[in-house]
C-alpha cells in the first residue's frame, strides 16, 4: 500500500502555475484574477473563502473577494455575479456554496459567464462535459483524475471503476471523467443493491458518501486504488468516507483525510483560474487580428 498524497502534488502543481504567473508579471502583462462571492456568515464558508484567497496569493494571482450580508435577495447576488461577467480583469468567479437557503442557487450559478465558471457548474459546462466537449470541469474530479495521473493511471481502458455516490458536485462528474478515460464506470447510490459485491469488482473506487468510515476493507478488492473524497469531522478529527485503517491494508494506493483531495480541489480551482485567463487572452488576441485585417 502507498499513500497518495494530494498536498504534496498539489504543491508541485501550485509551483508550475506560480513560475507562469511570475513571468506574466515579468513581461508586464496583465495577471490572472479570481473572483469569490461569500454570502452570509458561515463559519466554514468563511474559513473555505480565506483559503482559496491564501491559495490565490501564494502563486501570485489577484483575488477579489466579495462579502455580502446573508439577508440579501437572488437579484443582489445576481447582480454581483453580473459584475464580475462583466469585469475584463477578472477571469474565474466563484460563488462559495451552499447559499442561504431563500436564495436561488442555480439561478445564481447560471449567471455565471461559462467562460469564468471555475467551479465548472453552469449548465453550459455541464453539458460540455457530458458531451466529451472542451469545457471548464468541477474542482474535485479534476483533481482527483490529476491523482490519478501522477499515478500512472491516465489510460484506464480495461480497468473498471466505481464511483460511491451520485453528487453533481463530485460523483456524476467523476463517472463521466473516467468514461472518458475509457474505463468501465459504476456509480453506487442508496438504491443500489449489494453494493459492497459490486465494489469489489473495481480497480479505482471513488468514495464520496459524507458518511464516515463507511466504506470498510470488505468493499475493496486487493490492490485497488481507492480515492477518498468525504470531509466528516468525528470527535473532533476529520476523517474520510473510507475506513483508512482497514481498507490500506488491501489497496495498491490509498488518498487520506486529511491531505488528500481536499489540497488537489483548491489546487483545481486555481488551474481553472489560469486556464479561464488563458483563454481569454486568445480570445482577445484573435479578436485584434481581426481588427487589423
Amino acid at each position: 500500500m502507498t499513500v497518495l498524497y494530494g498536498n504534496t502534488l498539489s504543491q508541485t502543481l501550485k509551483e508550475e502555475m506560480k513560475k507562469k504567473i511570475d513571468k506574466l508579471g515579468e513581461e508586464g502583462k496583465r495577471i490572472p484574477m479570481l473572483a469569490v462571492i461569500l454570502v452570509g456568515d458561515n463559519p466554514a464558508s468563511q474559513s473555505y473563502v480565506r483559503s482559496k484567497e491564501k491559495a490565490c496569493r501564494s502563486i501570485g494571482m489577484q483575488a477579489a473577494m466579495i462579502v455580502m450580508d446573508k439577508n440579501v435577495t437572488t437579484e443582489d447576488v445576481i447582480r454581483a455575479v453580473v459584475k464580475c461577467n462583466e469585469d475584463p480583469d477578472v477571469d474565474g468567479i466563484l460563488v462559495q456554496l451552499p447559499l442561504p437557503s431563500h436564495i436561488d442557487q442555480q439561478r445564481v450559478i447560471n449567471t455565471i459567464d461559462p467562460r469564468k465558471d471555475v467551479d465548472g457548474l453552469t449548465i453550459s459546462n455541464a453539458g460540455r462535459l457530458v458531451l466529451g466537449q472542451k469545457g471548464l470541469v468541477p474542482c474535485t474530479p479534476k483533481g482527483i483524475m490529476a491523482m490519478l495521473d501522477s499515478i500512472g493511471m491516465s489510460d484506464l481502458s480495461g480497468k473498471r471503476a466505481v464511483v460511491i455516490g451520485r453528487s453533481i458536485l463530485v460523483g456524476k462528474p467523476i463517472a463521466l471523467l473516467l468514461q472518458e478515460r475509457n474505463a468501465t464506470v459504476t456509480i453506487i447510490h442508496s438504491k443500489t443493491v449489494d453494493p459492497e459485491k459490486i465494489a469489489r469488482e473495481a480497480d479505482i473506487v471513488i468514495a464520496a458518501i459524507g458518511v464516515p468510515r463507511f466504506i470498510t476493507k470488505g468493499w475493496i478488492k486487493e490492490g485497488a486504488v481507492v480515492i477518498d473524497v468525504g470531509i466528516n469531522r468525528v470527535d473532533g478529527k476529520l476523517v474520510g468516507d473510507v475506513d483508512f485503517d482497514s481498507v490500506e491494508q488491501k489497496a495498491s494506493w490509498i488518498s487520506p483525510v486529511p491531505k488528500g483531495v481536499g489540497p488537489m480541489t483548491v489546487c483545481m480551482l486555481l488551474s481553472n483560474t489560469l486556464e479561464a485567463y488563458e483563454r481569454r487572452e486568445k480570445e482577445y488576441e484573435r479578436k485584434d487580428r481581426v481588427r487589423s485585417e
